[in-house]
């Protein structure tokens, strides 16, 4: 009871900070009044609205007591503490700087290394993805959402994405991208990890993949699709997090096109 207590105490916070580190976004988004910096590569990079996010969600974590974070730009804070918060204080940066509306705030929540809280915020859709373990996952107001009825490849829509080593390492999706497109009614590109998730979580997307990812980006997301219905599953143990979801209709053949080349 006190463990559940705590976890709904800390997904109102979560919430609450997610949209004010979503306001902040929106005051400075599409005026280029911040400051850009590359992370070791053209394609990574980091802006001062990311900062001041992390910054903001930090210290609300940090206030709530026995919580520590793991934030992309800070890493760990009290790593040993019973709670922590998995923080990406603006997923999507690259569409952010380029003035694109999909981007996100993205808080996991882990009590004893389980993760049992997501919310995930896109301020300038106005859109909201929470869950809690054994909870189911909503949309905005409340709504309960599940994947889509799609039943086979041929008429699904997936997305995916490419890592930011993709100019200096061949292992890079383009492999996996060509056996899957040929098969699909189409696949997009939206550059933001946490809302290609929760879109398959909410059925406006079919399925999903992308390799190298880090925990940031996917601990929220993942629990919001996996307590949608979705099928999440890590499809190779050798390039980061390498994560699938998608309708479970759908998911065995893409898995096993993404792992083996071959559909079951």
């Amino acid at each position: 009871m006190k463990e559940t207590a705590s976890l709904s105490k800390m997904m109102e916070h979560a919430m609450a900070v997610a949209r004010r580190a979503g306001a902040y976004q929106l005051q400075h988004w599409r005026k280029h009044d911040f400051a850009v910096e590359e992370k070791g590569r053209a394609a990574d990079i980091v802006t001062q609205v990311d900062k001041a996010c992390e910054a903001m969600i930090i210290a609300e974590a940090l206030s709530l007591g026995e919580v520590g974070v793991l934030s992309e730009e800070s890493g760990h804070c009290h790593a040993e503490a019973p709670w922590q918060w998995v923080v990406d204080p603006l997923d999507g940066t690259t569409n952010y700087n380029a003035g694109l509306p999909l981007f996100n705030v993205s808080i996991g929540i882990r009590h004893q290394g389980k993760t049992v809280g997501g919310v995930v915020y896109a301020p300038a859709l106005g859109e909201l993805f929470t869950a809690v373990r054994g909870g189911g996952a909503l949309f905005g107001q409340g709504r309960a959402i599940q994947p889509s009825p799609a039943s086979d490849l041929a008429h699904a829509v997936l997305a995916t994405g490419f890592p930011y080593d993709k100019d200096v390492n061949p292992d890079n999706n383009v492999a996996e991208l060509s056996r899957v497109l040929p098969r699909v009614r189409g696949i997009r590109r939206l550059g933001s990890a946490a809302l290609d998730i929760c879109y398959v979580a909410a059925g406006f997307l079919d399925g999903y993949w992308e390799m190298n990812l880090h925990e940031w980006d996917v601990c929220a997301a993942a629990l919001i699709a996996t307590e949608a219905g979705a099928v999440v599953s890590r499809y190779r143990p050798d390039r980061g997090i390498a994560l699938m979801a998608a309708t479970p209709a759908i998911a065995p053949t893409l898995l096993a096109l993404l792992r083996h080349g071959e559909s079951e």
